[in-house]
């Protein structure tokens, strides 16, 4: 890919992000861990490890940051669900790099793909209601520590 290609991709995404609301930012994070796995694939099939240890890195961190993103306390059994599948595919491709397995790899794509999935067909309005939610809890916090 050429260099002009890959810079005007980046400031896509960052001018994605600088707009994106919460929603869109879980979005494009679960895009991103799977882009990821699939450029970690295709770095195991070819051998290239280097490019391999990149890619999985940077599919654990993503996936580890939507881990820590969870709001515990309000979304209990499904954060809670998120949790530890968010743990498994984090641990999954720890394996899957060391074992150079694309099936490890495979499982956890198809994992993501079916929150992914599930995420993406919140309804706006839900959308709506939990940045609402979401505001109104930042501003009582807000309010808490001054």
């Amino acid at each position: 890919m050429s260099y002009g290609i890959k810079a005007y991709k980046s400031v896509g995404i960052k001018d994605d992000l600088a707009v994106a609301d919460p929603h869109r930012i879980i979005q494009l994070l679960m895009q991103g861990s799977l882009e990821n796995m699939a450029k970690a694939k295709g770095a195991m099939e070819r051998k290239d490890f280097a490019e391999k240890s990149r890619t999985v890195s940077k599919a654990m961190s993503i996936i580890s940051a939507l881990q820590n993103s969870l709001d515990m306390a309000a979304g209990g059994e499904v954060s809670e669900n998120l949790w530890s599948l968010y743990d498994f595919m984090v641990n999954h491709l720890m394996h899957a790099s060391r074992e150079n397995s694309t099936v490890k790899v495979d499982d956890v794509i198809e994992i993501m793909i079916k929150i992914k999935s599930g995420w993406d067909a919140i309804p706006v309005a839900d959308r709506q209601h939990g940045f609402q939610l979401l505001a109104e809890k930042e501003q009582q916090q807000a309010l808490a520590s001054a």
